[in-house]
């Protein structure tokens, strides 16, 4: 039966009044908010988001880190019949307005006086805006509310007046918009309704065996569809607890607070995890060295044959004892039962390195379109194998299309684009297909392997299409590296762009290169440097078809970033950016 998010949050509430369902730091510690008062807040923002004027359909503009009045902005817009949409807050005021000028929002919601400084910049230019609301502080701006003003504010509309407008909403409606990150181009209103969120809840929860005992932590940007399937839209359809990371640079500290029991990262942040672990590795004593290498030679052993449902090897259960457990307890990861990868492709060298300490990362394939999830694998036996997204979500379609893109068909792919027909009719063919823009393969037992983005093959001036993520994830392997980016589209060879990981330059460089450079921007400019990266890209060419081999490298002196604007949000590489950016250090190669 279909349903509306008010619903499920409803029956959620009547069960689970007094249990916990977020919990955040203020001045070192850390405060509950019950479902109870979660419900109440919400209604009571809902409310005071129609007096300022919220008009059902149009949008509430959300600009803010992780935490509880993001939570409750967005579940009251929909309550109001109003749509969310979210905005990252690394968007600069003109990246802003485009998407609270799209969306047609009547109100923004924003965390400080630095996000609210954007929307000022932008106000006279949005039509649409009649308030904007601060999540933290106050302003002596007449059209700009506290957080404190709303309950003063929802005085004027009546429980009521709220209730008609919940009624007034089918499960089939539009209760969110998700703007895509811009890879190429503007960012697309993806239209997500209540049935979609609602029932890939369901059948994830389902899959998953959660419970209401659940712990989760939230830290990946709120704007991103996996962030609000995992910790804003599942929790009110179980009544488990969320607990709000400071920020993601002490993501490491609260983990050890919170011990989550499932743990979604996108792959930067397990790369990032990975790089600390090697650095802090590195400072061992040569008998743990010698005791850790042991336990992971057993860790990627075990791992693999777990997968086929073999028996363990001889000893894993002391390596275990003597090595993972301590580091997932070290961690705060002991408690944790599933370890996700979502959001862009992971290295192989990532993975193995994980599943060598006994943490099986599983992947999650998917994207906005689709409501999050497209397939989902478990870490049991027969249920997942590492490199691969595992099967379809159950209840839903996936098929390679002739010129092998990504197909999905079923309750989880979206309305279509908002204002934007042409651009939906490319997406959902007329049976009904989601055209996912990836290049992938589904094997015997229905595991889907992503192998590029459609868009993003390079082809060569030879004709060859090469697949650049395929590479550089076998290139990443090189320790010291942090990115690559494969660079040849209409071009006679490869070429690529390195940067290094800032942890661990000035260690590899005196123990391995036999070069005085101390950070990265010394070390891309040392000709011994460099030297040690053409050995080991060597090493990795030689594995490698002709065509595949890059000849010439440069390595920039400093990482890619979201601030640098490389990268989106969800850390994932914007192409045309760095091509573009990087166009002097690119044409040197050829």
């Amino acid at each position: 039966m279909k349903t509306t998010i008010m619903e499920v949050m409803k029956s959620t509430v009547d069960k689970f009044g007094n249990k916990v369902a977020l919990k955040t730091k203020i001045n070192g510690e850390w405060k509950e908010t019950t479902w109870g008062d979660y419900y109440k807040q919400v209604r009571t923002t809902a409310r005071a988001f129609i007096a300022l004027g919220l008009e059902k359909g149009k949008a509430v503009s959300i600009l803010g880190n992780n935490c509880p009045q993001w939570f409750i902005s967005d579940l009251a817009g929909i309550f109001a019949g109003g749509v969310p949409g979210g905005i990252y807050t690394t968007n600069s005021p003109d990246q802003c307005k485009y998407v609270a000028e799209h969306s047609e929002a009547n109100i923004a919601v924003v965390e400080n006086a630095e996000q609210l400084a954007k929307f000022k910049q932008i106000r006279d230019q949005l039509p649409d805006l009649k308030a904007i609301v601060l999540m933290n502080g106050s302003d002596s701006d007449e059209n700009v509310y506290s957080w404190e003003d709303l309950s003063k504010l929802a005085e004027k509309v009546s429980e009521d007046e709220l209730e008609k407008r919940i009624k007034a909403q089918k499960p089939d409606d539009c209760c969110t918009l998700i703007y895509t990150s811009g890879t190429t181009g503007d960012p697309k209103g993806v239209m997500i309704s209540h049935d979609n969120i609602m029932w890939v809840a369901t059948q994830m929860l389902k899959v998953l065996d959660a419970t209401d005992e659940e712990q989760i932590i939230s830290y990946l940007p709120l704007s991103h569809i996996a962030e609000q399937a995992v910790s804003l839209h599942g929790p009110y359809t179980l009544g488990c607890t969320v607990w709000f990371a400071e920020s993601i640079d002490q993501l490491g500290d609260n983990l050890t607070e919170v011990h989550p029991t499932l743990f979604v990262g996108v792959p930067r942040v397990w790369e990032k995890i990975q790089a600390k672990m090697m650095t802090a590795g590195a400072q061992n004593s040569p008998l743990k060295k010698k005791i850790a290498a042991w336990a992971r030679a057993k860790g990627l052993v075990g791992g693999y044959a777990f997968q086929k449902g073999q028996s363990m090897p001889f000893l894993y259960g002391l390596a275990n004892k003597l090595v993972f457990s301590k580091v997932k307890e070290k961690l705060g990861l002991d408690r944790c039962r599933l370890f996700i990868s979502t959001a862009a492709p992971i290295s192989m060298d990532t993975l193995e390195f994980f599943l060598s300490l006994g943490i099986p990362i599983t992947e999650v394939y998917g994207m906005s379109e689709c409501t999050g999830p497209g397939t989902v694998s478990l870490p049991e036996p027969f249920k997942y194998e590492t490199g691969w997204a595992g099967p379809a979500v159950p209840g839903t379609e996936m098929k390679i299309a002739e010129d092998g893109e990504v197909l999905m068909r079923g309750r989880h792919v979206f309305k279509g684009y908002f204002k934007n027909e042409a651009a939906t009719k490319e997406a959902i063919d007329k049976d009904g297909w989601l055209h996912s823009g990836d290049v992938g393969i589904i094997d015997d037992r229905g595991f889907l392997k992503i192998t590029d983005r459609k868009k993003e093959l390079i082809i060569t001036a030879g004709g060859e299409n090469i697949p650049p993520q395929v590479l550089e994830g076998k290139i990443k392997a090189i320790p010291v590296l942090s990115q690559v980016v494969v660079i040849g589209d209409k071009r006679k060879y490869l070429t690529a762009l390195f940067t290094l990981d800032p942890e661990k330059v000035a260690q590899v460089a005196a123990d391995e290169a036999g070069s005085p450079a101390k950070n990265a921007a010394e070390a891309a400019k040392c000709k011994k440097f460099n030297a040690y990266i053409q050995g080991k890209l060597d090493e990795v060419n030689n594995t490698l078809a002709r065509v595949q081999t890059i000849k010439k490298f440069v390595i920039l002196p400093e990482e890619l970033s979201i601030e640098g604007e490389e990268l989106t949000p969800t850390m994932k590489l914007k192409r045309r950016i760095v091509n573009d950016k990087y166009a002097k250090e690119i044409e040197s190669m050829y």
